[in-house]
């Protein structure tokens, strides 16, 4: 899969991605800003393990976002099930050198239409920490709405924090495009 950004784009995986995904996955400032299942460090074996995942996904639910010579950050679904399996969970990172460039508003914006338009989801919705107001930012610029504040709910670097829920529903992003 390949989604043109402009200056950058959408794709899948490749295993050539390692590299890139060590040398800017392991920064303390995304790891803030991310749940606990994105490790600090960000080793060798950590790119390995999530490449070997993020390249026989069946479906495909996790691309990199790259620009002309390397992976510059990511964006992914994670399929709820039960009750809520017409919803997903949505998440990005950039790397910090890209911040501030409209990357993640554009690949998210990009990846919301992609997964309304191929997958039978009804609602997408991201969580933002506390203190995050760059992705909080970045969702709304994407045509996400808050939908409620979790009080303390997150408990990241030694701090109990609170989550906000942002989402959007499929007929919201019809009009929003």
């Amino acid at each position: 899969m390949k989604i043109d950004l402009g200056k950058c784009c959408i794709r899948s995986y490749q295993h050539s991605d390692k590299a890139a995904l060590v040398k800017y996955a392991d920064n303390k400032k995304i790891f803030v800003r991310s749940k606990d299942r994105f490790p600090h460090p960000y080793t060798e074996e950590d790119a390995e393990e999530w490449l070997g995942l993020a390249c026989n996904q069946n479906p495909e639910l996790n691309f990199a976002i790259a620009n002309e010579t390397e992976l510059i950050g990511a964006v992914g679904l994670q399929i709820q099930d039960d009750v809520n399996r017409f919803s997903a969970e949505i998440g990005y990172w950039i790397a910090e050198p890209f911040w501030g460039q409209g990357i993640a508003a554009s690949a998210l914006t990009e990846m919301t239409d992609y997964a309304f338009k191929h997958f039978k989801f009804n609602r997408l919705f991201a969580s933002v920490f506390e203190g995050n107001n760059a992705s909080v930012k970045v969702l709304e610029k994407a045509g996400y709405k808050l939908e409620g504040k979790l009080r303390k709910a997150v408990y990241k670097d030694d701090n109990f924090l609170d989550q906000y829920i942002y989402s959007i529903l499929k007929e919201e992003q019809i009009n929003f495009r």
